[in-house]
């Protein structure tokens, strides 16, 4: 399907400034020879590097980059290695296939040789072996049904993997010194149900893993014969946490409370203690998605067997428990606010393992951002930490004696540090305006704050370098009531001041989320600042990385405060010279479509919307979604059932018939958090209204478009909505802007294999 629509009035005023804004753009300012815009196909062709796997010894870095390959829309994953003392001129692919994959390396202790799955030999993942050295690679796994993971024992003795039909799947090992041979593996665990979460002791000698008290054997075989019905909350079984005996397969159940089931748990280090998260055993509240509701927190004492109850809040959801180095304590992050269900920011509590039944100490109170245990200093004495600041990630530090945090980065960009747990190697995952994702490392942690001392391990995307890239900055303004408010500015490409330029605001998602100084953020913004316009991405109300207050101020009036916030950025741009008024178009997903939504049924400023995931009616919403205490919330704290009227009062759909403005709706049709069926109200009620609208519904069941052409087909048709509406330019969207990028595609895969 295509879109074309009527053309939009245009004065001679505003032809004659978008013929000015073309000149300035293509002639005041030009791009040099080997300089172009970023477009949305670039994007789609961006490599993703990850799986950052340091050698024991901390010289080498295994790693994973993913290569989409347009013309087929397929991508294929390969293992890289790198020095960690000669950076990114020292890459080296080690895996080769074309049409498989290889994912999740992992060194044996002693470094001599990685495994690591693929499925070149089928449909199937197996675990393969090795050496970085050089050689081929040896299948040393061939389950039935695929490898689901694998590790190493820390002692260096057994490879063990998890295999075995859905919901069947059991652990297997292969003792590491006969993997030359055809060593047959042994199966440890018999249980019923399948393994889940597993974990070594800390000599190797022992498995933790939990699993299902039962397995439904009807329900597998009425899947097996075809009856696909989705049950929604089906009734499903506890789980238990049991440990097995590597070298003699030996189970045995480590609890058996029925007051609670074992979804996650953590070893420490000492091998001691077992922090575990219990969840409900309630059906509703034990299958609830995406969120950490409904469990608490209990301490297993392996010597005495005895389990402490740590916490006893069902609606607050806390992280894993983290275990100091020593093991001497015991650490998670959780809201301010342990009574009750919030969504204030996080604080660090800690108590010493061994204190049975004493209070922990909250961390971080004066600290007006989340804390969170990202990894211990080696005397236990600092936990570290990244969090947002404004519109940029940096690393922070808290004294677990005192509680004070203090800020080690100062960057201008997206970082996270963290420290290999096995080698003790420090990798700073980065991005800045004009950096693509990538890792650098330090020698030592003391070396984050020097510059100097970073060394780049990764270039995913060279290809990148020469293209043209619109200045971004953070930007304050002044919102109604008085608050300061921020968010991030990317110029057009080009850009002259003193001319004013068509807009773009781009929405974020969340809400608590924030738009940072990163590499093409926010739908793809360089790609409209090489089109010409100026993209704000504002940190409305309701946004994190500013505090508490700004964090939920929106609670009990959802919309109020974050319009407000992006229409007085709106009219800061304009008041700078930057923006024309006149050419102004907004778009957003999940979050950003609620406010998309909010815009267009209570301004007409805007000249073109596209509305991503976005909800028109909280009453339907709440039931429709797969997540209901946080839409209570944030509505206000009333049960919905007990006062309709709050939920209608801040819904969009009341307000529909304010609606003027060109619409275009994009959704995925299973979209579980945000349900297609929001979409469709939208729709319907634009199109009875004879507003002019488009709906694009993509196949799914995502809250995102899992497709990378659809995705790029939203892109695409999103852009050409705000060039029609916003800038009379084109005729709208037509499917050549899409397919002719798969016959460019196409040539340029012939012109590679040409030769020269």
């Amino acid at each position: 399907m295509s879109f074309r629509v009527p053309a939009p009035r245009r004065t001679a005023a505003l032809m004659m400034t978008d013929l000015m804004v073309v000149l300035v753009f293509s002639w005041s300012a030009p791009l040099s020879a080997q300089q172009r815009p970023l477009t949305f196909l670039d994007v789609q062709e961006m490599r993703r590097a990850g799986s950052w796997t340091p050698s024991p010894d901390g010289a080498l870095m295994l790693y994973t980059l993913r290569v989409p390959d347009w013309a087929k829309a397929e991508s294929q994953t390969d293992i890289h290695l790198v020095s960690l003392t000669e950076g990114a001129a020292s890459d080296r692919r080690l895996t080769f296939t074309e049409d498989a994959d290889e994912t999740d390396p992992a060194w044996a202790p002693d470094g001599s040789f990685f495994a690591f799955l693929s499925d070149r030999e089928g449909d199937r993942d197996q675990v393969y072996v090795m050496r970085h050295t050089g050689g081929e690679a040896r299948k040393v796994t061939d389950a039935r049904d695929g490898v689901r993971d694998f590790r190493f024992s820390p002692d260096g003795r057994w490879l063990v993997y998890r295999a075995g039909p859905e919901g069947q799947e059991q652990l297997h090992r292969l003792e590491v010194a006969a993997l030359e041979t055809e060593a047959e593996p042994v199966t440890l665990t018999s249980g019923e149900a399948g393994v889940r979460r597993w974990a070594f002791s800390p000599d190797g000698a022992l498995i933790y893993f939990n699993r299902p008290d039962a397995f439904d054997e009807l329900e597998k075989k009425r899947r097996e014969k075809g009856f696909t019905v989705q049950i929604l909350n089906p009734v499903t079984p506890i789980s238990s946490l049991w440990q097995v005996e590597v070298a003699t397969g030996t189970e045995r159940a480590l609890e058996d409370d029925t007051t609670y089931s074992v979804e996650s748990f953590t070893v420490s280090p000492d091998g001691r203690w077992i922090g575990i998260t219990g969840g409900s055993t309630k059906r509703y509240e034990r299958n609830i998605t995406g969120w950490r509701l409904y469990a608490d927190k209990y301490l297993l004492d392996l010597t005495s067997g005895e389990v402490e109850r740590l916490t006893e809040n069902f609606e607050v959801p806390e992280s894993d428990i983290s275990f100091s180095p020593d093991g001497r304590l015991i650490a998670f992050s959780a809201p301010d606010n342990m009574e009750r269900y919030s969504m204030t920011e996080n604080r660090l509590y800690v108590r010493r393992v061994d204190d049975h039944g004493g209070a922990f100490r909250k961390l971080g109170t004066d600290f007006d951002q989340s804390l969170n245990v990202g990894f211990w200093s080696e005397d236990a004495d600092t936990i570290y930490f990244n969090a947002g600041v404004t519109v940029t990630n940096q690393l922070h530090a808290v004294e677990v004696a005192t509680g004070a945090v203090r800020r080690i980065t100062d960057e201008r960009a997206a970082l996270s540090v963290r420290r290999d747990d096995d080698s003790g190697v420090i990798l700073i995952d980065y991005s800045d305006p004009r950096t693509p994702p990538t890792v650098f490392t330090v020698p030592s942690l003391e070396g984050v704050t020097d510059r100097g001392a970073w060394l780049q391990l990764v270039d995913a995307n060279p290809q990148l370098r020469d293209v043209a890239l619109g200045r971004e900055e953070e930007v304050w303004w002044t919102s109604s009531d008085g608050a300061r408010v921020s968010g991030v500015l990317v110029y057009p490409v080009g850009y002259e001041e003193g001319t004013r330029y068509p807009l773009i605001v781009a929405i974020h998602g969340g809400p608590a989320s924030a738009d940072l100084l990163r590499f093409n953020g926010g739908y793809s913004s360089q790609v409209y600042a090489g089109a010409g316009y100026a993209v704000l991405r504002p940190n409305y109300r309701g946004s994190r990385n500013y505090g508490n207050a700004h964090r939920t101020a929106i609670v009990g009036d959802y919309f109020t405060l974050g319009y407000e916030d992006i229409m007085t950025g709106v009219d800061h741009l304009i008041a700078e010279g930057i923006v024309d008024p006149d050419r102004m178009g907004v778009l957003g997903w999940s979050a950003g479509g609620h406010w998309s939504n909010w815009i267009l049924t209570h301004t007409d400023r805007f000249k073109a919307i596209s509305s991503g995931a976005g909800t028109m009616n909280w009453i339907s919403m709440y039931a429709q979604s797969d997540v209901q205490r946080n839409r209570q919330f944030y509505i206000g704290d009333d049960f919905l059932y007990d006062n309709f009227e709050t939920y209608w009062n801040q819904s969009p759909l009341k307000y529909i018939k304010n609606a003027k403005t060109p619409t275009m709706i994009h959704v995925v049709e299973g979209d579980p958090r945000v349900p297609s069926a929001q979409s469709r109200e939208l729709h319907m009620a634009l199109k009875k209204l004879g507003v002019p609208t488009e709906f694009f519904m993509y196949p799914g069941r995502s809250h995102g478009i899992p497709d990378p052409r659809n995705r790029y087909v939203k892109a695409v048709s999103e852009m050409a909505w705000m060039d029609y509406w916003v800038r009379g330019m084109g005729e709208g969207f037509t499917w050549d802007m899409v397919l002719k990028s798969l016959e460019d595609a196409d040539r340029k895969a012939a012109g590679s294999q040409g030769g020269g």
